[in-house]
C-alpha cells in the first residue's frame, strides 16, 4: 500500500507563489516517476510537470519558466514551486507516483490540494 499525501495549497493572489509538496510513504521498493497534474473547474487532468528518479524533468507548456519541480528521493518527497500564478492555474493539483511494488510498476494518486489564484 503507497500513500501519496498533498500539501501547501492554498489561496493566493495573481502574481504570488506557492509551493506544493507530495510525500509518499508505505511498502515500496522505489519511486520511478512522480510528479504533478491539475484540473482546473469544468475541465479535464493535465499534466503540469514530471520528474524521473534521475532527475530529468517534463513540464507543461504553459508552466515553463514559472514553475519548478524537483525531488529528494532520500525523503520519498516531491515539490513545485510556482512562482507568478495566474487565474489559470486555478485547479486542484494531484500527486502521481509510479512505484515500484514486489517487482510491478503501479500508479497512485494523491487526494488533491486546492489551489485559487485570485485577480
Amino acid at each position: 500500500q503507497v500513500q501519496l499525501v498533498e500539501s501547501g495549497g492554498g489561496l493566493v493572489q495573481a502574481g504570488g507563489s506557492l509551493r506544493l509538496s507530495c510525500a509518499a510513504s508505505g511498502s515500496f521498493f522505489s519511486i520511478n516517476d512522480i510528479g504533478w497534474y491539475r484540473q482546473p473547474p469544468g475541465k479535464q487532468r493535465e499534466l503540469v510537470a514530471t520528474i524521473t528518479r534521475s532527475g530529468r524533468k517534463n513540464k507543461a507548456d504553459s508552466v515553463k519558466g514559472r514553475f519548478t519541480i524537483y525531488r529528494d528521493n532520500a525523503k520519498n518527497m516531491v515539490y513545485v514551486q510556482m512562482n507568478s500564478l495566474k487565474d489559470e492555474d486555478t485547479a486542484v493539483y494531484y500527486c502521481r507516483a509510479e512505484c515500484v511494488v514486489g517487482g510491478i510498476l503501479y500508479i497512485y494518486w494523491g487526494q488533491g490540494t486546492q489551489v485559487t489564484v485570485s485577480s
